[in-house]
């Protein structure tokens, strides 16, 4: 007995093998310097929070409330717990496990000596026991599908990053988007209005002899052009409105938006990128990608050391008796230990299953690369859209500045009668396309900073409200469980 728990315990002891390939991160597969970055560019920050981005204290509000009630959120939040709850079960496999029973058995007793004082022939026996039962992971299997529990949990912590950098990004835009509109509404309004004084001054004449009935119809029609723009921006500042309360998951307040773009534009600050396409590790879908990666390396090992026996130790310990009261007794104690080893002669399965998990391997290194590639070209077409927003920003300013003068002077010179009306027509029309057009640039220069925001992998600490798995949580969990 002494020599057979010798050597259970010195198998026990042996460290494990591992049959999992060592893990080195993959090359990226892109260019090593960003495109279209400042020449002498600072570098990305270690961490960025919405708030370094977003200086509207009313955008910031609303994010806040978006990150404590939208759904989506939740949503991923509860796939990380359930994540981290199956890796806890994968860890628990590397660990015996103890059972206790406790039981009555009554049988016919008479072929035997009957035990009981009434001389019936009915026997009765009591019983206690505690089972240990073990699979000693001594080639690495349990300790490979725990490892890659562990990756596919910390790839859902970094995909609920990624849906609170979409949902953040998401606000921001729709809540861009809904200025912008109110803006785009201002000017039909005002350009109704003026179209409406044209008509009137336009009728006047035609009263008078001075003016012949085509300037009446040629003002007629930019103000039914203003007046159904005017109907169309209305339901878009309602549709925008109904977007960015369902991304917020509460109602928004009419204290909570601005009139204008003009008036948010500049509370949007300029988010430093730097020149080295490494920065693009840190997306939370690159990240998520190489958890997942990592994932299907430890299950090879699994894979492989399906290939090698399986040592199994069940051990029973207990007491049985034939009377209640002598259960506990020393004579009544039982004991029996029964250790087993399978091993694999001829399995089919172990070899088609390495051969699954070495094809999910390139698949997940195919994913990687995949999202490194789609991140580059995001962050690359935005600092494209970046490196000329400012020009075509300055040159709408002129227009518009250009334009609504060439109305003044062309409505003055048609009132004196120096002009047709056909000019005016044309210079509300420039001054109406050039209003607009400077305000879509402004969102759109808004926007392409959100857009180098998000795909840079926005805040990296998760530090925010609605959070409950940040950085530093899932970095702990991978040394606790590693």
């Amino acid at each position: 007995m002494i020599r057979c728990v010798t050597t259970l315990l010195a198998i026990i002891a042996l460290p494990a093998c591992s049959f999992e390939p060592a893990y080195r991160r993959p090359a990226p597969a892109i260019p090593a310097v960003l495109p279209s970055s400042p020449a002498q560019a600072e570098p990305a920050p270690a961490t960025l929070g919405y708030r370094d981005v977003f200086r509207d204290a009313r955008l910031i509000a609303l994010i806040d409330r978006g990150l404590a009630n939208n759904q989506d959120l939740k949503a991923a939040v509860a796939n990380v717990r359930s994540a981290r709850a199956l890796g806890s079960v994968a860890r628990a496999d590397l660990l015996p496990t103890v059972d206790g029973s406790a039981g009555v058995t009554t049988g016919d007793g008479s072929n035997r000596v009957s035990t009981n004082s009434n001389g019936s022939g009915r026997r009765t026996t009591y019983s206690a026991d505690l089972g240990v039962s073990w699979e000693i992971d001594l080639f690495g299997r349990l300790r490979s599908l725990s490892n890659a529990a562990v990756d596919e949990y910390l790839g859902s912590v970094a995909a609920q990053r990624g849906v609170r950098l979409s949902l953040v990004a998401g606000i921001a835009n729709a809540y861009l988007a809904l200025v912008s509109d109110r803006s785009l509404l201002r000017i039909a309004r005002e350009t109704r209005t003026s179209a409406a004084r044209s008509v009137e001054l336009s009728r006047a004449l035609l009263k008078g002899g001075v003016a012949p009935r085509t300037d009446l119809r040629q003002a007629e029609t930019i103000l039914s052009q203003a007046e159904a723009d005017e109907a169309s921006l209305d339901t878009a500042v309602v549709q925008d409105r109904n977007a960015l309360q369902l991304l917020v998951g509460a109602p928004v307040e009419e204290a909570l938006l601005p009139e204008s773009i003009e008036s948010v534009e500049a509370m949007v600050a300029e988010v430093p990128v730097g020149l080295d396409s490494s920065i693009l590790l840190r997306r939370p879908d690159v990240a998520e990608a190489e958890y997942r990666l990592r994932a299907a390396n430890a299950r090879i090992g699994a894979a492989r050391s399906a290939f090698f026996p399986r040592i199994g130790l069940t051990a029973l310990a207990g007491f049985a008796s034939s009377a209640l009261s002598g259960l506990f007794s020393g004579d009544a104690f039982t004991w029996s230990v029964a250790p087993s080893a399978t091993t694999p002669i001829f399995d089919p399965h172990a070899s088609g299953g390495l051969r699954y998990s070495k094809a999910q391997r390139e698949l997940a290194l195919a994913g990687y690369q995949r999202a490194i590639q789609s991140g580059f070209r995001d962050i690359a077409d935005a600092l494209a859209r970046r490196a000329t927003i400012d020009r075509q920003l300055a040159a709408g300013v002129r227009l518009d500045a250009a334009a609504s003068d060439t109305l003044r002077l062309a409505t003055a010179r048609y009132r004196e009668g120096i002009d047709p009306y056909l000019n005016t027509l044309d210079a509300q029309r420039t001054a109406y396309a050039a209003a607009r057009t400077l305000a879509q640039t402004r969102l759109a220069k808004a926007q392409n900073l959100v857009t180098i925001y998000q795909a840079l992998g926005g805040d990296q600490a998760l530090d925010g409200p609605g959070s409950t798995h940040g950085g530093n949580r899932a970095k702990d969990d991978d040394k606790m469980w590693r």
